[in-house]
């Protein structure tokens, strides 16, 4: 069960549950606000402060373009395993935007981005498929918005940053390498999850990490760009969402003069433990996690710490709340949400409530645009007439 975006859809005539339909192919359009002074405002810097609940519409427009970014990803990415192609960007950078669907964006892609696993492969793994042995894959792009009307629009110069997420084998691999790990060079206490931070950090002699790749085109934007308004704004849904949280705070931590740098995730798994949470906000990188509360997969990896819990024990242990007070879980697998929550709930939607709703709808990108779309606040959860809504850039 997939929900297009653009395409307005009506629960199925089916008694007792709802289910999503695209044949009747309306769409609702606006176009985007002009954020002016506030900008820094809607890209966190008072963490979206009054702005969620009710959610503003200036906030849902620019959280729908942001997702489109990453929509495109999806769209760019060859799936096919039989083709010599196989996990890289099927369109070249001057023409990605036209060809899923985005022509008029005011960006321009610079920079096609690359994910390796670290995962040591087996020496007869040369004689498997290409697709269970491709280490590297292309997993997003750097865009600049380069349009003056929409740079004055937005009140400043925009970089984004784009990420899918999990396609190929050894990224679902590095998703289950689950304990986490300490992240170089910060001290011994913030931890990460180990595949997600060797997906980051893990380059081959053909390509280098996406650490580099990123840090090395924001550093050429920055010396470009520096002396206007700026920002970087880092989105991504699921491991593109885990891996969007690790470059917001590695640019945030290795660049001097940074301008606001912003996280929107769609559907992130948990990616660090509570001292990595701190780090993160000391760094001064805002998150606005976007959480579908039907969706698994922003319920792992490990067990995450309650609010009011800090109680470390001599066994360098930590007890978790709704626990039996005997059950010690080791700081390996004891992780926290990072970032501002904006939490929608598939149950609220009429299109997708039911019993029979597939968890893997829950968490698709095209869900969470929708779900955005409709929100209203914690006691209107969803708009009596919300459709799916594409944005006109």
């Amino acid at each position: 069960m997939k929900l297009s975006i653009g395409t307005v859809v009506r629960p199925c005539t089916v008694p007792k549950f709802k289910c999503v339909s695209s044949s009747l192919p309306v769409q609702q359009t606006f176009k985007p606000a002009r954020l002016g002074q506030r900008w820094t405002e809607y890209q966190g810097v008072r963490n979206w402060e009054g702005l969620l609940d009710p959610l503003d519409d200036n906030l849902r427009g620019e959280i729908l373009r942001y997702g489109k970014f990453v929509e495109a990803t999806y769209k760019a990415f060859d799936f096919d395993t039989s083709s010599p192609s196989y996990a890289t960007c099927r369109f070249s950078k001057s023409a990605l935007f036209h060809h899923c669907g985005l022509p008029g964006t005011g960006y321009r892609v610079t920079k096609n981005l690359h994910v390796t696993s670290g995962i040591q492969l087996p020496r007869w793994i040369h004689k498997a498929p290409n697709w269970m042995s491709n280490r590297t894959s292309w997993i997003g792009y750097v865009a600049v918005c380069q349009d003056e009307d929409e740079i004055a629009r937005l009140g400043r110069r925009d970089v984004v940053v784009a990420y899918r997420g999990t396609t190929t084998c050894l990224e679902w691999l590095e998703n289950l390498r689950a304990t986490l790990t300490h992240l170089p060079k910060v001290g011994p206490e913030p931890m990460v999850g180990t595949g997600f931070l060797s997906l980051y950090m893990s380059g081959t002699a053909e390509y280098r990490s996406l650490q580099e790749e990123v840090r090395e085109e924001i550093d050429r934007l920055l010396q470009r760009y520096g002396d206007e308004p700026l920002s970087l704004t880092i989105t991504g849904h699921s491991l593109g969402a885990a891996l969007a949280t690790l470059t917001g705070h590695d640019i945030t931590t290795t660049f001097n003069h940074a301008p606001l740098v912003t996280v929107i995730s769609f559907g992130a798994p948990r990616v660090g433990n509570r001292s990595f949470r701190r780090h993160v906000e000391k760094s001064g990188s805002k998150i606005l996690r976007i959480v579908n509360s039907q969706d698994p997969v922003t319920k792992v990896p490990g067990f995450v710490i309650d609010e009011e819990e800090d109680e470390v024990s001599s066994r360098n242990a930590i007890q978790v709340a709704g626990l039996p007070s005997w059950i010690a879980l080791q700081t390996q697998w004891v992780y926290a949400d990072v970032g501002t929550e904006l939490r929608v709930s598939s149950r609220d939607s009429p299109y997708l409530s039911g019993p029979t709703t597939n968890v893997a709808t829950c968490h698709e990108l095209d869900t969470y645009l929708h779900l955005v779309n409709g929100f209203v606040s914690s006691k209107c959860p969803f708009r009596a007439t919300a459709t799916i809504t594409k944005v006109v850039g």
